[in-house]
């Protein structure tokens, strides 16, 4: 709390490629503290992915007068999971994007959950992205493969439109109040 002001710190989180810089880009309404920088293996660069956050992204929204939502994005990549634990202090809620072309993604989705779960009482929202690729599992097949952890939501994300960025940021922020 901040005067009347409530602030909110989300954590967003995901396995490589899942899309949380673009999440973090699309729904600021600040420029966003992005630490980009040029993915080295090149077994990992795609034509629609040349860099891989290193630190994290972080970004700022309001909502309505007395609401303002800190977005706090970890890297993807496990050689900086580390940054996970300075990340996640003081969280309120967290978001985890799942990439429904990877089975990888949807792996690392449920232990993310399993770690917030261990270390913090706070609501989680899986946040299902690229569903619109051909080689996508539906949003029910993920569903059935994210079941195990109880009371963790399911929802389609595409990370580049503002409405749906909005819809699942406002779906965690009602499971928080």
């Amino acid at each position: 709390m901040v005067g009347d002001k409530k602030v909110f710190k989300i954590l967003i989180t995901g396995s490589f490629g899942s899309g949380k810089t673009t999440f973090v880009k699309t729904l600021s309404e600040i420029d966003p503290l992005l630490t980009e920088k040029n993915i080295s293996l090149p077994e990992r660069r795609s034509e629609n992915k040349q860099t891989t956050t290193v630190a994290m992204d972080m970004g700022k929204l309001k909502i309505g007068d007395d609401i303002e939502v800190h977005l706090f994005s970890t890297p993807g990549q496990e050689r900086f999971e580390f940054m996970f634990d300075i990340l996640s202090k003081g969280i309120l809620g967290a978001i985890i994007l799942v990439d429904a072309t990877s089975e990888e993604s949807i792996a690392v989705a449920e232990n993310l959950a399993k770690k917030i779960r261990e270390r913090f009482d706070i609501p989680i929202l899986y946040a299902v992205t690229k569903l619109d690729m051909p080689n996508a599992k539906s949003l029910e097949e993920i569903k059935a493969f994210l079941s195990s952890i109880e009371g963790v939501s399911v929802e389609p994300l595409d990370p580049r439109d503002k409405e749906s960025g909005k819809e699942v940021l406002v779906k965690l922020l009602s499971m928080m109040v």
